[in-house]
């Protein structure tokens, strides 16, 4: 096998693997996104409002369990709107277990991943779906 074969292998299945890794991130990006808007789309048809405003209602209600109430920080992060930055806040203790059941307490880390996107934050799949 020649050099110029071997290079031409290489760059092959380079090309190949840099497909397959940008169709996966358009898919995940593409996902998330979804992901996203459905739950700015259940939030609205339960409290009202526009996206922001719906999922910060849906976090602060005592009477939804912690799973939702989790899914609407994750959401306010991947929507990035600094009007969701005083409440994210207002549940932000620092103190970041190992290990924390998302339907047992409002996770400290979603909410550090959140309020760092909603700060502006590099969100590198957003562009994909906002």
């Amino acid at each position: 096998m020649s050099l110029k074969s071997l290079g031409n292998i290489i760059l092959y299945i380079s090309a190949i693997g840099l497909s397959i890794f940008l169709l996966f991130f358009v898919i995940t990006g593409t996902w998330i996104g979804y992901e996203a808007k459905r739950q700015c789309s259940d939030a609205i048809h339960e409290y009202g409002g526009d996206c922001v405003e719906a999922l910060i209602s849906q976090l602060n209600d005592d009477h939804r369990g912690y799973r939702a109430r989790n899914d609407a920080v994750w959401a306010l992060g991947q929507m990035g709107d600094s009007r969701a930055l005083p409440t994210l806040e207002k549940y932000y203790t620092g103190n970041i277990p190992s290990r924390e059941p998302l339907d047992q307490s409002i996770s400290q880390y979603e909410l550090k991943k959140a309020i760092n996107l909603t700060r502006g934050g590099l969100n590198i799949t957003a562009f994909l779906w906002r």
